[in-house]
């Protein structure tokens, strides 16, 4: 039967016409989607259009108007019908008969019905009193009557809306974040209601009113897909159910996957989590702008008064290579070239994230349009700047959702495809599998502290449920994925095997604690072997904790955290022997030794720059040579405050430390003195690296202490105001009297900063204490440096003393 056949039935048959070719469109296999709801919706419209012409008889000055769903002719097999009978207030008797002629018929045939009778007049005032009705008027659609009535009230409440867009768009942002804090995030939720979670069709719809207020405009690509989807599944759901039910609960997920032709209820939900990303995202997007235009519109006239009328140019402030900030969004600077630069997108976001700033739609866009692929293994750089995104805390997950939503991720890991927006049926999880990933990420980055090597927690967390959407044990699987990811990233064989052990072993700690005997020596024996060294059971004991943690409430307690606790410290027991080497072994190279002995014959400081093209060991050379970095090796005579001093001046030239290691050379026999060797590499922030006779220029005058490197650091802070970024862990500053024979270990680990070593060096010279070498490294945003030291004798510090420094040097970081 064609679409006019049934019209025809329905308008020869009246209601019981009507209902009868309503149940044979919505039972039709041929025709579902779009083209249906548009049938039905036209189908609605004539059988109420006959109503309407029975009823009126002579009445003039009144129309039939659809109004919200209805009016945007999106009639699901459900739907009740939003209906305003309008009128010109001429006859109000007529009306009122009018009125019970069109509602009765419904009411007889069971559907939902929301109606009012107003006449242009009320109808705007009303809507200036109600959002909702506003928002309902926006789609307002002639069905029958008096089309003069229906167009000027449909011109007047879209006049009034662009009138009063400052004011009500701020209400329906509200309204929006309050429909989200009581319902959820569609793209998360396993029953999740597809109308009135956040990234359902009431934000859809919200974005419509946006885009209708002419203030700002949503992302429109793939946006009319997704809510095509989240309609369809509607549908399903209404045809499965018989009810006007929008909430996909778990028992009818099968059924309705079935009525979709999808394969399985993890289908369905994968696709309606896509499409509620994509219309998350764009009313994240879009809510920004109108934030942005709002407080622009806000602050121009006093810009004008203040410039004599002259146009204010936005200021753009530097926060990375090509990288800037403007108008409270991270965007890519003038001279930015993604072309050539394949490592801008995750230094943009590391930046974004590490500012608390979102990255503009416009930048992510250009990057995935533009950006060439990464090398593999990738540069040192693009390697350090992931780990920095992801120990960035909190903000790393709207970066990454921006990234994600232009198909970044998966082109920087393909792996990422098979966990994007893959369910987790499992009451404990909150999260699907790749959100739960960069939860665990931004859990693990308040733990950063508690382990050496930062960078291997932080993406052992990105990876460790990898392996979930492959066959079997996804620990298994994931372990297999980690070290090919991890090898891709640019880790070594070594850093790579840590990596897989993490991802295989991610579940050892808190099963074991919970479920065998930690009095059994077998269980420990078990674990330490499985683990193999403490440096991976730190590690995996944080990784426990932050996955637990990222999980739900459920899944972690105080008293899982005492078992896993306990464990741990029974397998560190176990792994005691593995005691570090001292640092002091190492002989020097030629090149070492020559600066040394020249340092000594002229009294001063002597240093070469040398940039770094060679990979690093084991690693196939990737194309074009590209500087890993600058190192910088430098020789000064033993003397009190080398440390601050080459830190200091460092930081003053905007050079960032990468890697760093001080100590002391014994010199050939027939040469007095010593002298201490600095082995550092080194990069610019932004812009070209100083001249090296700049530096030892500036070096000479900080050891002689006729510059003052702490106030033209301070003066430098002043000049540039503090962004709300990053909430960082605090630093912890911690004794290892056991490392060492000849000298008292203190590792510091503490969020990286321009002047950190110089503030670390200073207080340690503070403090009367001598330090026999430094071994520092920055990963990602993190610092982690081991300081042997020793008092004005030579011997290690005594454990009372040793802490006290410890404790002294803590609060000067935290101050």
């Amino acid at each position: 039967m064609t679409g006019t056949d049934v019209r025809k039935e329905a308008e020869d048959s009246g209601p019981g016409g009507y209902a009868a070719a309503r149940l044979r469109l919505l039972t039709e296999e041929a025709r579902s989607g779009p083209p249906r709801r548009a049938a039905l919706a036209e189908l609605t419209d004539e059988w109420l259009s006959g109503l309407f012409a029975a009823g009126a008889g002579d009445l003039r000055g009144a129309s039939l108007v659809a109004v919200g769903g209805y009016g945007r002719g999106e009639l699901s097999p459900r739907s009740d019908l939003d209906l305003l009978l309008l009128h010109d207030g001429g006859d109000p008797k007529a009306v009122a008969t009018l009125a019970d002629r069109l509602w009765y018929p419904v009411w007889d045939l069971g559907l939902d019905l929301d109606h009012s009778v107003r006449t242009p007049a009320e109808a705007r005032r009303t809507a200036g009193e109600d959002l909702k009705v506003q928002l309902g008027l926006l789609d307002a659609r002639h069905i029958a009557g008096d089309l003069g009535l229906t167009a000027s009230l449909r011109t007047a409440v879209l006049a009034d809306w662009r009138n009063q867009a400052p004011k009500r768009l701020p209400e329906l942002q509200e309204l929006c974040a309050e429909r989200a804090e009581r319902q959820g995030e569609l793209q998360y939720l396993l029953e999740p209601d597809l109308k009135e979670a956040r990234g359902g069709l009431r934000d859809a719809t919200a974005l419509r009113a946006v885009a209708a207020s002419w203030l700002a405009d949503a992302p429109r690509e793939g946006l009319a897909d997704a809510r095509r989807r989240l309609l369809d599944v509607r549908d399903a759901l209404h045809l499965a159910t018989g009810r006007a039910t929008d909430r996909l609960a778990l028992q009818e997920q099968d059924q309705v996957a079935a009525e979709l032709g999808l394969l399985d209820a993890d289908t369905l939900l994968r696709q309606v989590y896509e499409a509620a990303r994509l219309v998350s995202y764009a009313s994240d997007v879009t809510w920004r702008e109108v934030g942005r235009v709002l407080r622009s519109r806000a602050v121009r006239p006093r810009l004008r008064a203040m410039l004599g009328g002259g146009k204010p140019t936005a200021e753009r402030s530097p926060l990375a290579e090509s990288v800037v900030e403007q108008d409270g969004e991270v965007v890519l600077a003038r001279a930015a070239r993604p072309e050539r630069d394949p490592v801008l997108p995750l230094r943009a976001a590391a930046a974004a994230a590490q500012a608390g700033l979102p990255l503009s739609l416009h930048a992510v866009r250009r990057l995935a349009a533009t950006v060439r692929p990464l090398p593999t293994p990738w540069p040192v750089e693009a390697r350090e700047q992931l780990v920095t995104l992801l120990g960035s805390g909190r903000p790393t997950v709207e970066v990454w959702e921006a990234l994600e939503a232009e198909g970044l991720i998966t082109r920087l890991l393909p792996d990422w495809e098979r966990v994007r927006c893959r369910p987790q049926r499992n009451a404990v999880h909150l999260w699907t599998v790749d959100r739960h990933l960069i939860e665990t990420a931004v859990r693990a980055s308040a733990f950063t502290r508690r382990v050496s090597r930062p960078d291997l927690l932080l993406v052992a967390a990105l990876l460790h449920d990898i392996g979930k959407g492959w066959p079997g044990d996804h620990s298994v699987a994931g372990e297999i994925i980690a070290k090919d990811v991890a090898a891709r990233i640019g880790f070594d064989r070594h850093d790579v095997a840590v990596v897989a052990t993490l991802v295989r072993h991610h579940l050892l700690l808190v099963e074991t604690a919970t479920r065998r005997d930690l009095e059994d020596p077998a269980t420990v024996r078990a674990v330490a072997g499985a683990v193999g060294s403490p440096g991976t059971l730190e590690l995996l004991h944080a990784l426990t904790e932050a996955d637990a943690l990222a999980t739900g409430p459920a899944a972690w307690s105080s008293w899982r955290g005492s078992l896993v606790t306990e464990l741990v410290e029974r397998v560190a027991a176990v792994l005691a022997g593995d005691v570090p080497d001292d640092p002091d072994d190492a002989a020097p190279t030629a090149e070492q030794e020559r600066l040394a002995l020249e340092a000594a014959a002229t009294g001063g400081p002597v240093l070469a720059l040398r940039a770094q093209t060679e990979p690093p060991a084991g690693q196939e050379p990737s194309g074009d040579p590209e500087p890993l970095g600058v190192e910088l090796l430098i020789a000064v005579p033993d003397q009190p405050g080398v440390l601050p001093a080459v830190a200091g001046v460092l930081a003053m030239h905007r050079l960032t430390v990468r890697t760093a290691e001080l100590r002391s050379l014994t010199l050939p026999d027939g040469v007095d003195g010593s002298v201490l060797l600095l082995d550092w590499r080194v990069a610019a922030e932004y812009g070209s690296l100083p001249q090296a006779a700049r530096l030892r220029a500036d070096l000479v005058r900080a050891l002689d202490g006729t510059l003052d490197i702490a106030a033209r650091l301070a003066e430098r802070d002043a000049a540039y105001p503090r962004r709300r970024g990053v909430v960082a862990p605090p630093p912890r500053v911690s004794v290892h009297p056991a490392a060492s024979r000849l000298a008292t270990v203190i590792e510091v680990r503490s969020q990286d900063a321009p002047g950190l070593l110089f503030r670390i060096g200073r207080a340690l010279e503070d403090a009367s204490v001598r330090v026999r070498s430094a071994h520092v490294s920055t990963l990602g945003a993190n610092a982690v440096d081991a300081f042997y030291v020793t008092g004005p004798e030579g011997a290690p510090l005594p454990g009372d003393e040793a802490e006290s420094v410890a404790r002294k040097l803590e609060e000067t970081l935290r101050g």
